[in-house]
């Protein structure tokens, strides 16, 4: 809303005298100006005269036209724009001159005066007027008004004109008008976007004329193909000659949804049916040369767009043109008019000369499609027709090209196509005929090809309002520099739809358009784009939303009118906001009063010539001790609202009490469901002594006066208070006292009821602190309208600029922001939004809660990256060195400078980095340490803004000891250098390679020491002892844990690191993994008679539980009568053949596969003939464990024992193949299968109890142990408890880089074998990192050691 201003001003003018005069003007303003002309600063009254004057208003654009001009016209004249927001003015002035000669007749006549006949005034009205009319592509609209003149006279009928956009139509075939004597229609027969615009009906007669107004909209027709474009629009003819034409068109608002990548134009030569199409591929460019037209003939033309999903419709076509020389065009001359042909008839030839140049040759248009070039004909022709030929060539050459060789043409004017864009050429002209070809014109300058015509940028601000109830006003800025504007697009949305609708779809030329059809109620979003021929702009900014209602009405009337104080001459007044405001701001309250004489009330005064914004006002000039009554009108933009009721009846005398006067103007904030704060004014008329305090009454809105009860029992020295304590839901009226040191005083008028309630959508002031420090209060209203405002106050006193405050709002959010708080900020802030149902909240800030704040503000000013772990460095395998921290957060923007004394370090051969940010671990690893790498190291970590933390650590020396083996156990050993220092050498599994001499330097600026380590012959011996000794010495007895993962064996340590797999200090020897394995219990060979059964079961191992198939010779089985094959909990795999015949000799496997790796067992089954029963069958094992036959059955010295290797030894060692025969129709299920194993762990293998020294010497430690001579089913477990060699890789023992999986099993013996064993010198040599003192050696795995043998 702003107020009137003069976008094109009134121009002078100097007229000849009986000629008309036409004054216009275009004037801009919100809300719409109400516009008056004067004539020497005398209003004009165009009715009073409408024979000489007529105004117009249309679309703000105003215009006074003087009919017949004579010299009194002769003045100044003045039009002034008024609105609620302000007037201004603009003169202009008019001279008009006595023609002393005759009239001439190229003058325009003189405006005829309307007659009266008779004396006789028509009265004209118009009724049933048409509105905004909505049509469609292709049908056809009607619409109308209907007309009652008075006095009817029958020969005295109106003169119908309607118009268009301003521009008077006459009947065609599109538009038919209809007038029956008392009703005028206009009919649109097959509506296209050209029918689009402002159509109004003059009704004329002789006593003047009406008028009436509507907006018709034409929306596209269906697309063919879904997505196309709409049609092009307004196709037009320019510049025709004789064999060529330029046409141009307006793009469609509507696109299909995605852009349009041309246009195709098509000609047809009238009276024919034929479309031919001008353009191979499309051109952008709204304008189209087209060519090779005959002369004499004429044509129409049509324009589809295209984009990616295919065509639109055509466009309406274009108004015939004829292809002949322009002069010719003005000639008299007989034509054809249903063909359009136009007969020529040329002056008559004499003898041929040849032509001279063509003059003023220029190009006239150039785009990346094509170049126009004009020119004149030579001023000597020669005696017949003059034909020409266009010649071009590149800049900076001298290589002219004849574009047009084969015909050439007639018209002076040229399109060159299939030029390059971007290259400049120049042109020249030749002039030919029968006599030969003239000399060439003068070339043109370098043109570049390429559009000089730029798309317009985009228009700037829009800016909605309310219009009607289904109709909004769009105003926008103007698109900057834009050049041969066409018009504006407008579109519109409903707010959060992200659909946009046109809601023209015709070019509008103003920067105000009214957008019609929209959904009352509901709010949309406009957005606005430029159209010229070069395209459509981009679209302007989205506008804010508004809420599609009806216009602002002026407000109702006030009411509650008392009076605050009075005096002898004059009385000050109060009064209550009207209940509507008529939805806009009121913008001040007018009084009246009269004198009421005998209690007849007089006439009404004006109090007030000037609005007073305040709900109170002091009447002067009054009469003592005369009775007066009282009126008050509210204003707004929209007006000035009726007056209220006349107040009650007041005397006018001097008050003398000694108690102050009421408060007033009370108004009520912050309702919520228990409480609400009640704000008030204090009284005008203090009393004796100026007022010390308020109380405040409350009772519910429907009980009697007597309930009437104090709020506070202490006055209060604010005028506002925050009540609690209500019931919810129930409804309240308030008022207050104020109080002096005479007393209480007359209590204020009480306030409307108001409900304690919390409505829905109520938001509360939030405190912020942002990443900057800065701190601010947030308010947001979801409920917002066109006209609210948020309004701040501090201690419910408005902030309108506040020193000490920032206050931002943007759409509906609104902050407060401190600029430098302190204790002067201390108080209550509160937030309110007008024209919203009472939306408003206050925070108060104290002064622990601004402390605290302050302390929120320092750390995002100054954040400080924290940190879990210090910067640390470690010694790893191969002298690499980790410097390493751990962030406890960083975000995606985090970085890190790695720095070595003062200089940033960066990744290279020497440096390797890693930065996880998911993590905050910020690694360094050096690959290898030096005497240069002496120094400090400093991690720089920086996240966001240009806050850094940086962690330094000094290194002095690292001795790195470089080792080959796999996993290894720690020891520190602590070489104190001084009392100052010690340095800690990680030493990890140690052999003789490693001897030497080592040297610790240390230095600084007063110099340096050094000191060597001995570690030779001896000095290496006693680092050795010292290694077992503190590996002994800290560990405690080794301990047995089952658990979900399997069985642990564990110590607690005293020195100890991540690298051992420790939690807390405990040291965890065994443990297993879980990748697939088959754990035992398959022999290499088995040999066995026909007709037995054969029975073989193995554990299998591995999480997830393994995939286990069975392979004979290499290809898969399947389980059948004859082999079954079973896998039973996951853990034992079962093989048994059934009545064993030769066929089933072969190489046999087992192929285990989970997600962590795949292991195979396989076995040789030889099949013999059936020997007979030898009564007592005996099974022995050669030198290569495979299983025979054998003449003796040794006495069983232990017990079957559960498979746990596959492995065959090289040395003898007590493998105890356990064989049982049973019958072979025996259920092969009923079997003994091995010790089933925990999830997660290597089985551990049972052992025979008795000691390998104990064995019998009539028996080979390679013998077979039967279990059951009289069984005929093989059930097969070997045990393994050789000691192993350094080359051995058994089933069951991996010694791999990270874990060791198995123990020795020369550890599971009881402990007094075990020290005669001879297994300390292969432990120490093998595995050393076993290695412990014996005594703390205890083993308690089940079954392994009795009580009593540890």
């Amino acid at each position: 809303m702003h107020t009137p201003e003069f976008v094109i001003k009134p121009r002078s003018h100097t007229v000849w005298e009986k000629q008309c005069v036409r004054l216009h003007c275009t004037i801009s303003g919100c809300p719409e100006p109400r516009v008056v002309w004067y004539k020497n600063n005398v209003s004009i009254d165009p009715m009073a005269t409408p024979e000489k004057y007529k105004v117009e208003s249309s679309y703000s654009v105003h215009s006074l036209e003087i009919n017949k001009c004579d010299f009194d016209d002769t003045a100044q004249y003045r039009v002034s724009a008024m609105n609620s927001k302000g007037e201004t003015s603009a003169f202009a002035s008019v001279v008009v001159k006595r023609f002393k000669g005759e009239i001439d007749e190229f003058l325009p006549s003189p405006r005829l005066p309307p007659c009266l006949e008779y004396g006789v005034t028509f009265e004209t009205h118009l009724v049933e007027k048409f509105g905004v009319s909505f049509g469609r592509e292709g049908e056809t609209l009607s619409f109308g008004c209907s007309v009652i003149i008075y006095p009817s006279l029958q020969r005295f009928q109106p003169e119908i004109e309607w118009y268009r956009d301003d521009k008077l139509l006459v009947p065609s075939k599109w538009v038919q008008m209809h007038w029956s004597g008392d009703r005028a229609t206009l009919t649109l027969s097959h509506l296209n976007k050209e029918d689009e615009g402002l159509y109004t009906l003059r009704v004329i007669t002789k006593s003047g004329f009406e008028t009436h107004s509507a907006y018709v909209f034409v929306r596209d027709a269906d697309a063919e193909v879904a997505g196309a474009p709409g049609a092009p629009l307004d196709v037009h003819s320019l510049d025709a000659n004789k064999d060529y034409v330029i046409v141009t068109w307006k793009q469609p608002a509507v696109d299909g949804g995605s852009p349009i990548l041309g246009y195709f134009v098509d000609r047809c030569e009238v009276g024919m049916t034929h479309w031919a199409q001008c353009n191979d591929t499309p051109v952008k460019f709204a304008r189209f040369p087209v060519t090779g037209l005959v002369e004499g003939r004429s044509y129409v033309f049509r324009v589809r767009a295209v984009n990616k999903a295919g065509m639109s419709h055509s466009s309406r076509v274009s108004e015939p043109v004829a292809a002949m020389d322009p002069a010719d065009r003005t000639r008299k001359g007989p034509f054809a008019p249903w063909t359009g042909q136009i007969i020529v008839t040329e002056e008559e030839p004499v003898e041929g000369v040849v032509p001279g140049r063509p003059c003023d040759l220029s190009v006239i248009e150039a785009t990346k499609n094509y170049v126009v070039l004009s020119w004149k004909p030579p001023g000597e022709k020669g005696h017949e027709g003059v034909m020409y030929y266009v010649e071009k060539c590149v800049s900076g050459t001298d290589s002219w090209q004849r574009v047009n060789t084969e015909i050439p043409v007639k018209s002076p004017r040229f399109a060159l196509f299939d030029l390059a864009e971007g290259k400049s050429y120049r042109f020249r002209v030749r002039c030919c005929n029968s006599a030969g070809v003239g000399e060439p014109s003068e070339p043109t300058e370098a043109t570049t090809v390429g559009d000089k015509l730029d798309i317009p940028s985009a228009p700037g601000r829009v800016v909605p309002t309310r219009n009607t109830d289904t109709s909004v006003v769009v105003s926008w800025e103007a698109s900057r520099d834009a050049k041969e504007l066409v018009g504006y697009y407008i579109e519109s949305s409903i707010t959060g739809s992200n659909t946009w609708e046109p809601c023209n779809n015709k070019p509008v030329k103003g920067t105000r358009f009214i957008c019609h059809g929209l959904t009352t109620d509901e709010s949309y979003v406009f957005r606005v784009r430029a159209v010229n021929a070069a395209g459509i702009s981009e679209f302007s900014q989205e506008s804010e939303a508004i809420k599609v209602k009806a216009a602002i009405a002026s407000p109702t009337p006030p009411y509650g009118i008392t009076v605050l104080e009075c005096v002898r001459d004059s009385m000050v007044l109060a009064w209550k906001q009207p209940t509507f405001i008529g939805g806009a701001d009121i913008t001040g309250y007018f009084v009246d009063y009269r004198e009421v004489i005998g209690g007849v009330p007089g006439k009404w005064h004006e109090a007030n010539i000037k609005s007073v914004s305040e709900r109170a006002y002091r009447v002067s000039e009054l009469k003592e001790n005369m009775l007066y009554q009282f009126q008050v009108r509210a204003a707004n933009m929209a007006g000035v609202g009726i007056p209220s009721l006349p107040s009650e009846t007041f005397k006018c005398e001097e008050w003398t009490i000694a108690v102050p006067g009421p408060p007033h103007d009370l108004q009520v904030q912050e309702v919520r469901k228990d409480s609400l704060v009640l704000l008030w004014k204090p009284p005008v008329y203090q009393g004796r002594d100026p007022v010390n305090g308020y109380y405040i009454d409350i009772k519910e809105a429907e009980a009697d006066f007597e309930m009437w009860r104090g709020v506070n029992e202490k006055a209060t020295d604010k005028t506002f208070m925050k009540i609690k304590d209500l019931k919810m839901g129930e409804s309240y009226v308030f008022r207050v006292r104020a109080q002096n040191k005479a007393g209480v005083g007359k209590a204020s008028d009480s306030t409307e009821p108001v409900e304690a309630v919390t409505k829905p959508g109520t938001a509360e002031i939030v405190v912020n602190v942002d990443d900057d420090g800065v701190i601010s209060l947030n308010f947001e209203c979801s409920n917002l309208t066109a006209d609210s405002k948020f309004v701040w106050s501090k201690n419910y006193v408005e902030m309108t600029e506040p020193e000490r405050m920032t206050l931002e709002t943007k759409g509906s959010k609104s902050k407060a922001i401190f600029k430098t708080p302190s204790e002067e900020d201390l108080g209550i802030y509160s937030c309110f939004v007008t024209h919203t149902d009472g939306a408003s909240a206050s925070y108060t800030l104290s002064e622990e809660t601004l402390k605290e704040l302050l302390k929120i503000s320092h750390d995002h000013k100054f954040p400080i990256i924290p940190l879990k772990t210090e910067l640390a460095v470690e010694l790893l395998e191969k002298g690499r060195v980790r410097f390493w921290l751990q962030a406890e957060k960083i975000s995606a923007n985090g970085k890190v400078e790695y720095v070595f004394n003062d200089n940033v370090v960066h990744q290279g051969e020497k440096y390797k980095m890693n930065f996880d940010k998911n993590t905050g671990i910020i690694e360094m690893f050096m690959e290898s340490l030096g005497k240069e790498d002496e120094g400090t190291f400093t991690f720089q970590l920086q996240d966001g803004k240009a806050t850094t933390v940086s962690v330094s650590l000094f290194v002095i020396l690292v001795l790195l000891l470089l080792f080959c083996a796999s996993v290894f156990l720690f020891l520190q050993v602590f070489i104190f250098l001084s009392t100052l220092f010690s340095l800690p050498v990680f030493v990890p599994v140690i052999s003789k390679k490693d001897a030497g001499i080592y040297e610790v330097v240390l230095k600084d600026d007063r110099g340096k020491d050094t000191s060597t380590l001995n570690l030779t012959d001896q000095g290496f011996k006693d680092l050795m002892n010292q290694v077992f000794s503190v590996i002994a010495n800290s560990s405690t007895p080794l301990k047995i844990q089952s658990t979900e993962e399997g069985i642990r064996l564990y110590t607690f340590v005293s020195y100890y690191n991540d690298e051992l797999h420790c939690t807390g200090n405990r040291l965890i020897l065994v443990f297993f993994i879980d990748r697939a394995r088959v754990a035992g219990g398959l022999p290499d060979v088995v040999t066995i008679q026909e007709g037995k059964c054969l029975n073989l079961t193995c554990n299998i191992w591995g999480e997830p539980v393994p995939e286990v198939t069975w392979l004979k010779n290499e290809r898969e089985m399947v389980s059948n009568d004859h082999y079954i094959l079973k896998f039973e909990s996951g853990k034992f795999a079962s093989f048994t053949i059934t009545s064993i015949n030769t066929s089933d000799s072969g190489k046999y496997s087992i192929l285990v596969k989970n997600k962590y790796g795949t292991e195979s067992g396989d076995f040789t089954l030889n099949v013999i003939e059936n020997m007979g029963d030898f009564g007592v069958v005996s099974y022995l094992a050669d030198a290569d464990g495979n299983v025979i036959v054998g003449p003796t059955t040794p006495e069983p010295t232990c017990r079957p024992t559960t498979p746990s290797t596959r492995s065959v030894p090289t040395t003898p060692s007590p493998v105890t193949p356990t064989l049982t025969s049973t019958p072979a129709n025996t259920n092969p299920q009923n079997k003994t299968r091995a010790t089933p194993t925990p999830k997660n762990q290597t089985p551990s293998t049972e052992r025979s109890s008795t000691p390998p020294a104990q064995i019998p010497k009539n028996q080979s430690q390679g013998s077979p142990t039967p279990q059951n001579q009289t069984s005929d089913t093989l059930i097969l477990s070997t045990s393994n408890t050789s000691t192993p060699t350094s080359g051995e890789k058994s089933a069951n023992t991996s010694m791999d880089n990270e874990k060791i999986t198995a123990i020795p099993e020369c550890l599971c013996l009881p402990l007094q074998q075990w020290k005669a064993s001879g297994c300390c010198d292969w432990l120490l040599r093998e595995r050393p990192r076993l290695f412990l003192p014996l005594e703390r050696l205890i083993q308690h795995s089940a079954g392994t050691v009795r009580p009593g043998e540890q």
